[in-house]
């Protein structure tokens, strides 16, 4: 059911004049278009980033299939690059979904995939132009409901005034349960039938002009979202919870205001991932995006528990699929897509029960028809020295592999428990195999850091390059991709402040300076987007009205170089009166009260306070081994 005065206008007006207007046309394969008079209600997947990269989430083709297997429609949005956003508020026209190009603001419910901090701006710049007010307490009763999840959701403080209630936890059972009882809530509370604009089409399209919502329907919508929020454990409605500070800018706690609602919000589990149906029909863009592959995830969760890792905590517990299961949608999905690569997809792949029962049997399915198998995520342990012999059907173009640091003690210390030696030999036989580029992802700004773990990532990259060469007659390509690590939310480390800029700063330039081979590449992350993700990943609500304030001077896609000013960001952190080291790179005690603590996970606060004593007892012993490096100070 298009809404065809819309799509006559975008067509027209806005698609000849954007760069790939493919990302905003709809239309392509497998994709599901519903007739809205059909349906029970209109869900909306909104990704906050460009189609090519929203369209390679693997979590939005699950719940897109599992919405709309459902009475519902469910359709998708993302944010539209700058070129497209001028033009469609040139024209008055609204963001729309792919589908049907209806305007956002005609959803029952609109969810958004929080995956990376540095996208937030983008999340206000879709709810303006869908003609959904930009905050909770400016919605009635005719508004969509604002929900958020993804990893990010962890900590959805900073988005507090943007956003009605945060899912944490996994997707699959919960955005079906809270789209029926959103529904159920409408009808209890009397609210009258949602206008559908689209029916009206209008000279001045009514999202442009909009008639303040009356007392009577802010009350309506608190009493709804309370409701909301009360029939679910793994729901978080910020404004119905209140915050209260000491003296000193910390925080003294945090608790629902009114009774009724849960104190502490437990995440959403699927226990058993074999009852989630996997996507066989999986929507094909028309252009290239970041992935052109088809996706499955083997295992969700991880058995190991590195402190710097997010995901290892909120993804608990471990679980896995059936060799056969993952074989038979993956030969369905090539059938319904004629894509050429499958990706296997966890957080640690190679450490998947059936890894090699897997592999083989894809190998075996998948090498004939001319389908390359890929492993993004592969974990060096003593099974990786065989890995490459056994992945002699699997696409061999890079192996990437993220050994985190270089140096035994800094390993212990993080809880990455690896070995260089597993790691030199499975790169030898993956240059023997044929492999013929290799990235190594590493961290520097961890606590503890010394010089020696900088030297440590040189000469890892470029022994691994003297393998090849040794293998291969040539030299590979090398690259050690240096990330500015960011102390997280439910880690072990989310008590340690964040390095600071001048720290990185020396870091990045010595390890360029230490690097000797041509064939081994350097590259080190932006400090500026870095630190920007520490604030928003380590703030609280407080810091939301800078977040807004450097969206309306201009923010966009902040994740994008081309598109990222970072000067917009540090004079409206100024300007609000945040206190930027307080939220970064202050170091703070294992008593405060946290922005996140009212989210549990799994293991609860008491196991992450026990790891953080224990990484300090272990940085003593570092400190007191090696006294005064010769290089300089050791990062703390």
């Amino acid at each position: 059911m298009l809404r065809k005065w819309l799509f006559e206008q975008v067509t027209s007006r806005v698609l000849p004049k954007v760069q790939k207007p493919a990302r905003y046309m709809g239309g392509e394969l497998n994709a599901i278009r519903k007739d809205h008079r059909t349906v029970r209600g209109l869900v909306c997947l909104a990704f906050p980033d460009a189609y090519e990269l929203g369209m390679s989430h693997h979590g939005l083709q699950i719940l897109y299939t599992l919405m709309n297997d459902r009475q519902w429609a469910c359709e998708r949005a993302f944010t539209p690059l700058p070129d497209c956003e001028q033009l469609l508020r040139q024209y008055g026209l609204p963001l729309y979904s792919l589908e049907t190009f209806t305007p956002l603001c005609e959803f029952d419910v609109v969810g958004f995939s929080l995956q990376y901090e540095i996208c937030y701006s983008n999340l206000l710049t879709m709810l303006d132009l869908g003609g959904i007010p930009l905050h909770v307490a400016e919605r009635g009763w005719d508004d969509p409901l604002v929900i958020v999840g993804g990893p990010c959701a962890q900590n959805v403080e900073p988005l507090a005034p943007f956003v009605d209630a945060a899912v944490i936890g996994d997707g699959e059972p919960a955005l079906p349960a809270l789209c029926e009882r959103w529904l159920e809530i409408r009808r209890e509370l009397g609210a009258p039938p949602r206008t559908r604009r689209y029916e009206r089409p209008e000279p001045s399209p009514p999202w442009q002009v909009r008639r303040p919502i009356s007392d009577d329907q802010r009350q309506w919508r608190r009493e709804a979202l309370a409701r909301l929020a009360a029939s679910f454990d793994w729901l978080y409605v910020p404004s119905l919870y209140e915050v209260e500070y000491n003296e000193d800018g910390t925080i003294r706690s945090i608790h629902p205001s009114r009774p009724g609602l849960p104190t502490i919000i437990a995440p959403s589990i699927v226990s058993d991932l074999e009852s989630v149906p996997l996507v066989t029909k999986p929507i094909v863009p028309f252009i290239s995006v970041t992935h052109d592959r088809i996706s499955f995830e083997i295992m969700r969760g991880c058995p190991w528990s590195c402190r710097f890792c997010q995901s290892t905590v909120i993804k608990r517990p471990l679980r896995v699929r059936s060799v056969e299961s993952l074989v038979q949608a993956a030969l369905e999905a090539y059938r319904n897509t004629g894509l050429d690569e499958i990706g296997l997809l966890s957080l640690s792949s190679s450490d998947y029960p059936y890894f090699e029962e897997l592999v083989r049997r894809m190998s075996e399915v998948f090498r004939p028809l001319g389908v390359n198998v890929s492993v993004p995520s592969l974990r060096v342990n003593d099974q990786f020295r065989s890995l490459p012999k056994l992945m002699a059907g699997v696409k061999r173009g890079g192996l990437t592999l993220a050994p985190e640091v270089a140096r035994d003690d800094m390993r212990e210390q993080i809880r990455k428990k690896i070995k260089n030696e597993n790691l030199y030999e499975g790169c030898r036989q993956a240059f023997r195999e044929g492999w013929q580029r290799v990235k190594l992802y590493f961290m520097c700004g961890l606590p503890g850091e010394r010089p020696v773990d900088l030297d440590g990532i040189v000469e890892m990259a470029e022994t691994v390059a003297r393998i090849g060469k040794e293998e291969m007659g040539r030299y590979p390509t090398v690259t050690a991709s240096v990330s500015n690590f960011v102390p997280k939310p439910h880690t072990p480390y989310q008590w340690n402040g964040m390095a600071r800029r001048e720290y990185f700063e020396w870091a990045h330039r010595y390890l360029i300076r230490r690097k000797t081979l041509r064939c081994v590449r350097i590259k080190c992350h932006d400090i500026d987007t870095s630190l920007l993700e520490g604030i928003l990943t380590r703030g609280d609500r407080r810091i939301a009205p800078a977040i807004e304030l450097a969206w309306r001077r201009g923010a966009r896609f902040d994740a994008w170089t081309e598109y990222f000013r970072p000067e917009l960001w540090w004079q409206a952190f100024e300007d609000c009166g945040i206190d930027f080291d307080f939220f970064v790179h202050r170091e703070r005690p294992l008593d405060e009260v946290l922005p996140w603590d009212n989210v549990k996970v799994k293991k609860g606060r008491p196991f992450l306070e026990r790891e953080q004593q224990r990484s300090r007892a272990q940085l003593a012993v570092m400190a007191a081994a090696a006294p005064g490096n010769q290089h300089g100070e050791a990062q703390g």
